[in-house]
């Protein structure tokens, strides 16, 4: 990469956070996994929930922007049930 990619922000400012936890919600599975934009962390993650031998899974990205990795892995987990809660099964069709 070159100087003047990093002097005005392109590269690795544009990246995913290491690999998250999952945690169990209702029989999914919430990876929340934020990834950086502009100085910032967007609310992004994954949702699995298993069917049988087959594994379903659902990914999201919001516009929300949060200060601290700590926070938006907070706010994409939160985000995350409210789609379990309001789709269900049907966030896989």
């Amino acid at each position: 990469m070159g100087i003047f990619s990093r002097l005005f922000g392109g590269g690795k400012d544009e990246q995913s956070a290491p690999a998250a936890k999952p945690e169990e919600f209702e029989g999914y599975l919430i990876y929340s996994e934020p990834t950086r934009r502009n100085g910032q962390w967007q609310t992004a993650g994954r949702i699995t929930k298993e069917f049988g031998e087959d594994i379903k899974e659902h990914t999201f990205i919001r516009a929300d922007t949060h200060a601290s990795e700590d926070e938006a892995k907070e706010f994409s987990a939160r985000k995350a049930k409210q789609i379990i809660k309001e789709m269900g099964d049907g966030m896989f069709t």
